[in-house]
């Protein structure tokens, strides 16, 4: 039921902001909402609340969002609200996030490193990515590992390249000891 929910919302806000041209200003304020909603989350806990009155949820929705983010975004919330799907605002928030990325070509890397690395390795990173696959734009979040040794860990979507000794190591070990 989540994943219909999900899917329903957030493709009726990503339609709503194709239709009116709000993409990129809808996009922001949605990524930006999604962090002050995880950080609040006592907000979706009043909002979900069965003791709460729906009016006296209204009444939280525009105190709290009215004239602060896009009207679309004010009016999705207390749809989610009169529905009772609040546990699943933020999976909407961020399927219409998955859904403007599609849109715009823009493809999501992880990329795990046994040290930091510089700003110029990123960029030549970051580059080849987009070289070798479809996408205009990455997304690029980095992490360090240390259990790696050294080497890289790429992941986008569903497809993984591990380049990393510690893979290395243990396919060796493998190989070794099936001999």
């Amino acid at each position: 039921m989540a994943k219909q929910v999900d899917i329903t919302y957030g493709n009726a806000l990503f339609e709503l902001a194709l239709e009116e041209g709000k993409i990129d200003s809808l996009y922001e304020e949605t990524v930006a909402l999604i962090d002050i909603l995880r950080d609040n989350q006592e907000l979706i806990k009043l909002l979900s609340h069965p003791q709460v009155s729906k009016d006296e949820k209204h009444k939280i929705v525009t105190n709290s969002f009215d004239g602060r983010v896009a009207d679309e975004l004010t009016g999705l919330i207390a749809m989610v609200v009169d529905k009772g799907h609040v546990n699943e605002l933020i999976s909407i928030l961020n399927y219409f996030v998955k859904q403007v990325k599609k849109e715009k070509n823009i493809g999501v890397a992880t990329v795990a490193s046994a040290i930091e690395l510089s700003d110029s390795q990123k960029q030549a990173i970051e580059q080849r990515l987009i070289e070798t696959t479809v996408y205009d734009t990455m997304e690029t979040h980095y992490s360090v590992d240390k259990s790696l040794i050294g080497g890289l860990v790429i992941r986008i979507e569903d497809r993984v390249v591990d380049s990393s000794i510690k893979t290395k190591l243990d396919n060796m070990s493998r190989t070794l000891a099936n001999a």
